[in-house]
């Protein structure tokens, strides 16, 4: 039998890393995405509620920058979630999977509330804040240091351990509120005690401060010598060891870091928000910030933009559902819908398909 005559055996296509791509061309690639994902939620939309696809999108955008004080909530929630992100980066960066962010900012939310309802009524206010702030601070690196040590000295597995202790923080706050709550099971309101009373409003310090800590952190993570610590303990943990790295305490302080910006993110929650603490007051941005860090690829800059996209998809899709009267579960959608493509085209940034070629018959 001749070769030509041979069946073709090689497969239709197959995939292959790419060697590298600009960067430029990545940014398209997730344009592309994220304009791909609006379209074709916007057909969706247009197919439900038989309104112009431009004047959801518009409505969208008025939801999140209508007003000044919708934009100035915006950017608050989007420092927020953001202060979540750069505090689960650096653990992340590690390969320490640490789902406990959730838990971290609450039992900071916790202490520093118990803070101002103890002691409130007995110091001045600025000397209570600054007792709250390192209480909450000190709180949230104590959580994020337990799994920490067990990980470092007996390796446990991170992913469970965090998790379960976002349900013991639920709980410790649950017996506070029904100690020291109201009849609907929430702290009174403590207005005496908040940020804004120094401060001319509740968002411009969330904002400030915390793009403060994201540019430290930028520095932090990319040219010192414990981020270079970080970098090689994620790539592998015996090449760690081998260059004399000790992993063990790079674990734990990697975490007591991650758990220390977590605190600060519940008291900010606290004093410079509601002045009240909840079981729901993380929001669920304890995993939400984990979507963040990976889109923003563990960057802190990038993170600012992922962040505030997917902040803009909460409000402004809330916002379309209540204009069009749509049920809450289409702006889930939505946002699932958006996140989604964005994520798949992670592959096509990083992978190309190549695709069998015809092979042309000799004569």
């Amino acid at each position: 039998m001749s070769k030509n005559a041979k069946k073709n055996t090689e497969p239709l296509f197959h995939i292959t890393k790419r060697a590298n791509i600009s960067t430029k061309r990545a940014i398209l690639v997730r344009a592309i995405a994220v304009l791909s994902s609006f379209t074709i939620m916007s057909l969706l939309m247009f197919i439900l509620t038989k309104q112009n696809p431009f004047t959801l999108i518009a409505s969208m955008f008025d939801g999140a920058f209508g007003t000044p004080l919708r934009a100035w909530v915006l950017f608050s929630d989007t420092a927020i979630l953001l202060g979540i992100s750069l505090a689960l980066t650096p653990a992340f960066k590690m390969k320490f999977w640490n789902c406990g962010g959730e838990g971290q900012v609450m039992v900071g939310s916790l202490v520093s509330a118990m803070a101002m309802f103890f002691i409130g009524d007995s110091l001045p206010l600025p000397l209570l804040l600054i007792l709250s702030v390192l209480f909450s601070i000190l709180a949230g690196g104590l959580w994020a240091l337990i799994p920490a040590f067990f990980k470092a000295k007996w390796n446990v597995n991170e992913t469970l351990f965090t998790l379960m202790m976002n349900y013991i923080a639920i709980q410790l706050v649950t017996y506070f509120l029904k100690l020291k709550g109201n009849a609907q099971g929430n702290l009174d309101p403590m207005l005496e005690f908040s940020i804004p009373k120094i401060f001319s409003g509740p968002y411009f310090l969330n904002i400030i401060l915390i793009l403060a800590i994201c540019a430290i952190m930028y520095v932090y993570l990319r040219f010192s010598k414990q981020g270079y610590e970080i970098s090689v303990v994620g790539e592998s943990e015996r090449t760690a060891k081998y260059i004399g790295i000790n992993v063990s305490k790079v674990i734990i302080r990697t975490m007591l870091i991650s758990g220390t910006i977590c605190g600060l993110i519940g008291f900010l929650l606290v004093a410079n928000g509601s002045c009240s603490v909840t079981t729901t007051i993380a929001g669920g941005r304890g995993f939400t910030a984990i979507l963040v860090s990976w889109l923003g690829k563990f960057n802190p800059i990038y993170m600012i933009l992922t962040s505030l996209l997917v902040v803009f998809l909460q409000k402004g899709t809330s916002f379309m559902g209540e204009i069009y009267r749509l049920d809450t579960s289409m702006a889930d959608i939505f946002i699932g819908a958006v996140l989604l493509f964005i994520i798949g085209c992670e592959f096509f940034i990083n992978y190309k398909i190549n695709f069998r070629k015809r092979n042309k018959e000799v004569k």
